[in-house]
């Protein structure tokens, strides 16, 4: 398996806006609201759900995918190696707990592959290994996940900075009044999942105004 394409090393270091989103926003209106953000210009979509069965995420993925495709928007998948081989995503996301970079490199292939950290050891580990990207965070308080990590604010963000010169996108709580700050703090895009469910176009034009 040869390395990531010059393309998509290009698409992701172009990436200012990273949307996570669960299966609450597949309640009839998920096509809808995937063509709002995708078409006010968000980056890269990833489907954040845990529990499902993988023909049960595949299918859920291959509506982002459809929209992914209208858009030339790149397609993420969080976890599963398998489930981003099998739906043909552009990124794997893996947590500190999931497959390692190298293993999933095996897997995926030319795929871009992106790993979470939540401390300077971690940043420096995935700083060593083959992801293409580091997500630090979370940086303010979250409830975008039940039992979150410690969170390492804007000093957090600019020691992962320092740290390494792969993209940095930084997660956790960002909102519009938060994400010029975190960009200031060294992080090159953010991931946002609440401040961009209600008024999806409007929010994600706002965010990219600020990411500039």
């Amino acid at each position: 398996m040869g390395p990531v394409t010059s393309d998509l090393r290009a698409r992701l270091a172009d990436a200012r806006l990273y949307l996570c989103t669960d299966s609450r926003r597949a309640r009839g209106d998920l096509p809808e609201f995937l063509d709002a953000v995708l078409a006010a210009g968000v980056d890269i979509v990833q489907l954040r759900e845990k529990g499902l069965e993988a023909r049960e995420e595949l299918q859920l993925i291959e509506v982002f995918a459809d929209a992914c495709r209208r858009h030339g928007r790149l397609l993420a998948v969080n976890d599963r190696a398998d489930v981003a081989l099998a739906a043909g995503s552009d990124v794997l996301h893996l947590g500190q707990d999931d497959l390692s970079p190298e293993g999933a490199r095996l897997v995926v292939g030319t795929r871009l592959v992106g790993i979470s950290a939540h401390n300077s050891q971690q940043v420096k580990e995935a700083d060593a290994s083959p992801a293409d990207y580091i997500a630090i965070g979370p940086v303010f308080p979250t409830t975008g996940k039940k039992n979150p990590d410690e969170l390492v604010g804007l000093k957090g963000v600019s020691a992962a900075r320092a740290a390494t010169r792969k993209p940095l996108v930084a997660i956790g709580g960002i909102t519009r009044s938060r994400a010029k700050s975190v960009i200031e703090a060294g992080a090159d895009s953010v991931a946002v999942i609440s401040d961009l469910l209600s008024s999806p176009r409007q929010a994600a034009e706002e965010f990219l105004r600020l990411l500039v």
